[in-house]
């Protein structure tokens, strides 16, 4: 019995060892994975620490001999983006204006046309939905110029109300297929109850619905905050002076040619207007993962 027994017990042994020598190569390459990953934003981060004396002096990924804070005070209200040198702020702000009403628009329109698509049948509602669908997959490029004469019969063309409207428009198929594809997943017998009961269209949709979509909304508020925030095309193409969000600052700045190049602005500038959307994925990375599979299993 004995001698039968030790092999086993070795086998078991054996395999446990290699399990857990498994599990660490899988935590070390994973380690260096998000080391690989994380390397350019710690050059960004500790550059925009320096002065330029040390940049030019001293290595690219050493840390900073004497941490200082200008470059970040540049950045944000000193830097030129042109003949103005007022820094990022009063875009950061115009991102803001722009972010904010479009993500909460776009959300409210894509539940509403989600909510209709799935559960409130009727004639051709396939092919409106198929439409919609078809819209997510053009490029930004094509719509340019119809966008551009649309907003300047609107009278809204180089203003903020005329970039949310653009946002708007164009992240209505996303919104909508996320909706939609959640709302499948909800029993129809529920509609029907509440409309027996006596309850309309929108109070089925306050009372009913909406409670139940957190998941959804974290998704497409995250999808389309991201999306609008670090838009460049069309923040370019249909902004003016005291209109431009964000990004079109950065790319001044950055591609400024005028004085001594300064990459610790740069990399500073670069950091305060990608925070928002970083902010975003590290407080609601996890709701994210559990809103895009929330609706994934009907039933």
């Amino acid at each position: 019995m004995t001698d039968l027994s030790m092999p086993q017990t070795q086998t078991r042994t054996q395999s446990a060892t290699g399990k857990i020598a498994l599990r660490w190569l899988l935590y070390v390459l994973l380690g260096l994975f998000a080391l690989y990953y994380l390397m350019p934003l710690f050059v960004m981060l500790t550059t925009s620490l320096k002065s330029l004396e040390e940049i030019r002096t001293g290595s690219l990924i050493s840390l900073p001999r004497e941490v200082s804070f200008d470059a970040w005070k540049t950045a944000w209200s000193g830097a030129c983006t042109g003949i103005q040198c007022e820094g990022l702020r009063p875009y950061f702000w115009n991102s803001v204006l722009i972010a904010v009403p479009a993500v909460a628009i776009s959300t409210l329109l894509g539940a509403l046309n989600g909510y209709v698509v799935a559960q409130w049948r009727f004639k051709g509602a396939n092919i409106i939905f198929s439409l919609m669908l078809f819209g997510c997959f053009i490029p930004f490029q094509v719509v340019l110029l119809p966008m551009a004469r649309l907003l300047g019969i609107m009278g809204i063309a180089g203003t903020i109300p005329g970039l949310i409207f653009v946002h708007v428009i164009y992240g209505l198929g996303f919104t909508t297929l996320f909706f939609r594809n959640y709302y499948v997943t909800i029993p129809a017998e529920l509609t029907k109850a509440a409309r027996v009961d006596g309850a309309g269209f929108m109070r089925i949709f306050w009372s009913i619905f909406l409670p139940l979509s957190l998941p959804i909304i974290v998704v497409t508020v995250i999808w389309q905050f991201t999306q609008i925030w670090n838009d460049f095309l069309f923040g370019v193409s249909f902004s003016q002076a005291g209109t431009q969000p964000v990004t079109v600052a950065l790319n001044n700045i950055v591609n400024s040619t005028t004085g001594v190049k300064e990459y610790n602005v740069d990399m500073a500038a670069a950091i305060i207007a990608g925070l928002p959307t970083l902010l975003v994925y590290v407080v609601a990375g996890k709701y994210f993962i559990r809103g895009l599979t929330a609706g994934s299993v009907k039933g």
